[in-house]
């Protein structure tokens, strides 16, 4: 962590900022300020290349860019986080955790062999995030997009049949056993990825303390730490997964439900409460908490479980070897140097 230098601009990092929610809050911060410069970071460099353009130019902010990062890959992180600290980019103050995916119709795994929800949705942006911590300006603000799907008292997860999250440990969420014969395997990958959006809360949660509590955060100069909570929104690509009758219905359909369906937001709305709590002045020392919009709530019960969020802590920086040196060390070390 850096001390704010003098005005040279500032830098957030989108990782799924091609489309849908993360495109919208890319064009609610470029249009907000000219001094932003935004980062998109995707797998898909044909249409992120597209996205940047398009952004550009509905912005008029032409200090966009594309850097690829594929949340699937270790090796696609790690150099994600070369690239970037090799570049001459203005001060790092924000990173929006916005990718995410959901799979429905069979169990695949990333290139290094974890589950692929879990691996993308949690581990991928674990590492990312420790691995750039110490290339952030403080004052900073991070922002993992999580689901009211985390949470079996949600009205809405009841009313549409979206299964609760079952939370054993880490290790067995990154390689789990045979499929249960008593689950459909539509049932498992939704509860795959209710269980990845846990665990972007307690991994937020868990952050925000272990800043503050190391001291790298504080009232003067703080890294803030939440969690965005868009509401349903019908038309983003996380339907990918379905079969086309779904797809269509998600995509052409559903997104009418949003002007009378108090649950269901369309991306513009979502992208830009998103994009708000990285600019607006109440938010910049407000840390470890859940936003539905912009209002403060209670997350589940289950997502302040401090064991349980240690564990998946503890035992996914095991998972992605995650060195001491690459993350709270060396943050200590600009640290001390800055201050």
């Amino acid at each position: 962590m850096k001390v704010q230098p003098s005005k040279l601009g500032k830098t957030v990092i989108i990782t799924g900022g091609n489309r849908g929610l993360g495109y919208e809050c890319a064009k609610a911060i470029a249009a907000f300020d000219q001094d932003w410069h935004v980062i998109i970071a995707s797998r898909n460099h044909k249409q992120a290349t597209l996205s940047v353009k398009q952004l550009i130019a509905q912005t008029g902010n032409r200090s966009i860019e594309l850097i690829e990062l594929d949340l699937a890959s270790l090796a696609s992180i790690r150099a994600f986080a070369k690239n970037f600290a090799a570049r001459s980019c203005p001060p790092l103050h924000a990173i929006v955790c916005n990718a995410g995916i959901q799979i429905v119709t069979r169990t695949t795994y990333t290139k290094d062999g974890f589950e692929s929800t879990f691996g993308v949705n949690h581990l991928g942006h674990f590492l990312l995030v420790n691995l750039l911590l110490q290339h952030l300006v403080s004052p900073s603000r991070i922002i993992f997009v999580s689901s009211g799907t985390h949470s079996p008292n949600e009205k809405l997860n009841h009313l549409i049949n979206i299964p609760s999250p079952k939370y054993c440990n880490a290790r067995l969420l990154a390689f789990p056993e045979s499929a249960s014969i008593e689950e459909d395997i539509l049932t498992i990958g939704l509860r795959r990825y209710t269980t990845s959006k846990l665990c972007n809360i307690l991994c937020a949660y868990e952050l925000a303390h272990r800043l503050q509590s190391q001291g790298y955060s504080t009232q003067q100069q703080p890294i803030t730490v939440n969690v965005f909570d868009p509401g349903l929104m019908p038309g983003t690509g996380i339907a990918r997964d379905y079969n086309s009758i779904q797809r269509f219905a998600w995509n052409f359909l559903l997104p009418g439900i949003c002007l009378f369906v108090p649950y269901a937001n369309s991306t513009n709305k979502s992208g830009k409460n998103l994009a708000r709590l990285i600019l607006a002045p109440e938010f910049a020392t407000v840390t470890g908490k859940y936003f539905v919009d912009l209002q403060q709530v209670r997350s589940s019960k289950e997502s302040y479980d401090r064991k349980k969020a240690a564990e998946l802590w503890q035992t996914s920086a095991q998972l992605v070897n995650l060195a001491p040196d690459e993350t709270f060390d060396a943050i200590k070390e600009n640290f001390s140097v800055h201050v």
